[in-house]
């Protein structure tokens, strides 16, 4: 099966490919630009370094710009699947989707439409598990959002590793929060992956904060040697 990954640069998305690629052929990845921050189906901290992954990867990169508007996302998404299709072929798309039945459903039905699999392989697995996992098999990834309380800017640049996790299990039995970022508490970047031929090294950056909501954007990166 030839499938092409709805890909955000985050740590769902990159792990989904991973493991989809377990069993299947990775032909390309589709990444969706929302120029609105509050959108509800795409990530945007630094989404521009998806250029650099896919270049990490070997692997073509589709991407889309969409306004992030609930009634037009979905088709400037659907767009840039049926590009997939007729560029790479495709016989399905992976997603990165956790808990979250708004974008499953939503991705699950254009697929549907045009007849492609829908390939989830993260869905409704042990949020604590998979962060875990992430750090057991090697991948280096930052926090790049946070959008809740009790974070703050000191969260921002952050390794995830087994201080962070155990850090975030603790915020999750005492406030709630998801271990994973579900409930869009955190929002991550990928720096080096198992399947990564090179890494990133972020070279300059910026925090733009305010109390319990922040991001840390790369300004300069580049691909180096493992």
């Amino acid at each position: 099966m030839r499938l092409g990954v709805l890909f955000s640069g985050g740590k769902d998305s990159t792990l989904a490919l991973h493991k989809a690629a377990e069993n299947a052929k990775i032909v390309c990845l589709i990444t969706l630009v929302s120029e609105n921050k509050e959108s509800f189906m795409f990530h945007t901290p630094n989404i521009d370094i998806t250029s650099l992954q896919a270049e990490a990867l070997g692997l073509p990169l589709i991407r889309k710009v969409t306004k992030g508007k609930p009634e037009t996302e979905l088709k400037d998404l659907e767009e840039a699947i049926v590009q997939a299709v007729q560029d790479f072929k495709i016989d399905g798309v992976v997603t990165g989707a956790i808990e979250s039945a708004y974008q499953y459903q939503r991705i699950k039905c254009i697929c549907d439409r045009l007849k492609l699999s829908c390939v989830n392989p993260l869905w409704k697995r042990d949020q604590k598990a998979l962060v875990e996992e992430l750090v057991t098999k090697g991948f280096e990834v930052i926090i790049s959002g946070i959008f809740a309380y009790p974070l703050d800017e000191t969260w921002l640049g952050k390794w995830l590793d087994k201080d962070l996790i155990s850090h975030l299990t603790h915020l999750s039995e005492e406030f709630g929060l998801s271990i994973a970022g579900e409930g869009g508490e955190i929002e991550t970047t990928v720096l080096d992956a198992p399947l990564f031929r090179k890494k990133i090294k972020v070279l300059d950056f910026s925090i733009e904060a305010k109390g319990h909501s922040g991001v840390y954007i790369i300004k300069k990166a580049l691909l180096i040697p493992k």
